[in-house]
């Protein structure tokens, strides 16, 4: 195993009609499952929870890579996560799409830099080969 650099926990009781905290605190939410594609006010669930992480983790990663190529770029990422039905055992799995918007370079320059940001990327590289992940990059 690599050198750790980080160690945190969340503690989740109940499943998706739960409740999970972090261990510092500062994460300290019910959960719910989805009502179809409703999520009932005042909750959050994996789903969310896994963009808000997703969205965080790839924006760093994104600028770093506009660092390393002597870029300044102002960035911001919206995951959108899906619950998908998973055909091949009749159960779940998840999709996500990035949306990457970067001003500061070309189009061309975004999407390369968005690539970079994709393989170097923590939740990308965990991700890689298990679930489908698309990016649509949109530079100015």
């Amino acid at each position: 195993m690599s050198e750790k650099i980080l160690t945190t926990k969340a503690t989740v009781k109940g499943g998706r009609e739960g409740h999970v905290k972090s261990d510092n605190g500062v994460i300290d939410l019910d959960l719910s499952m989805p009502k179809g594609s409703e999520i009932p006010p005042d909750t959050t669930n994996p789903e969310q929870l896994f963009a808000a992480g997703y969205a965080a983790c790839y924006d760093g990663a994104l600028n770093l890579m506009a660092s390393r190529s002597k870029k300044t770029i102002d960035s911001t990422i919206e995951a959108e996560v899906s619950l998908l039905k998973d055909e091949s055992d009749g159960g779940f799995k998840i999709g996500v799409t990035l949306h990457v918007n970067i001003s500061g370079v070309s189009q061309a320059e975004g999407e390369e830099l968005a690539q970079k940001a994709h393989e170097f990327c923590p939740y990308s590289k965990a991700t890689k080969g298990n679930i489908d992940v698309n990016l649509e990059v949109h530079a100015s």
